[in-house]
């Protein structure tokens, strides 16, 4: 492995620590729907809780995989006590962003060095992306193209 390890694990906790915080998130987040639209959102909330606790996972055993330890805590939890699904929705498209960053810099330090690695982070930022894409269809207006943005 022509690579830097140590960054490698520091990068690996680090995408276990975010993935972990998603999954208190979005747990935080499906108790916290209220409305006409509750049981969609908050199956589609537990549905991505569960994905986080596995990407969690899958980030942990490459950590052992390369000798190191796993992480033993979690990433940021900002609670900003708005829980309109406009709000929550803004704050998983922040959070999905920060993750996907994190993927990026596992590809950018083992692309053309560690296979197991480059797909995982790969895997990942295409998953990660995908589920962006969604977060921001579902802000969009009724009718509209183009992508969401804060401002309008």
């Amino acid at each position: 492995m022509d690579f830097d390890k140590e960054k490698a694990i520091a990068l690996l906790n680090k995408i276990m620590e975010l993935e972990l915080a998603g999954v208190v998130r979005y747990t935080h987040y499906s108790l916290m729907v209220y409305g006409y639209n509750r049981i969609p959102v908050v199956e589609w909330l537990k549905k991505e809780a569960e994905e986080g606790l596995l990407h969690a996972h899958k980030a942990g055993e490459l950590v052992t995989f390369l000798g190191g330890y796993p992480s033993l805590s979690i990433g940021p939890l900002l609670e900003t006590h708005h829980h309109d699904i406009g709000d929550i929705l803004r704050e998983s498209l922040a959070h999905e962003g920060e993750a996907s960053a994190a993927y990026y810099q596992l590809l950018e330090l083992t692309q053309g060095k560690s296979v197991i690695l480059e797909d995982y982070a790969r895997t990942l930022i295409v998953e990660e992306e995908m589920h962006a894409d969604e977060v921001n269809k579902m802000l969009r207006r009724t009718g509209k193209t183009g992508v969401y943005e804060p401002s309008k």
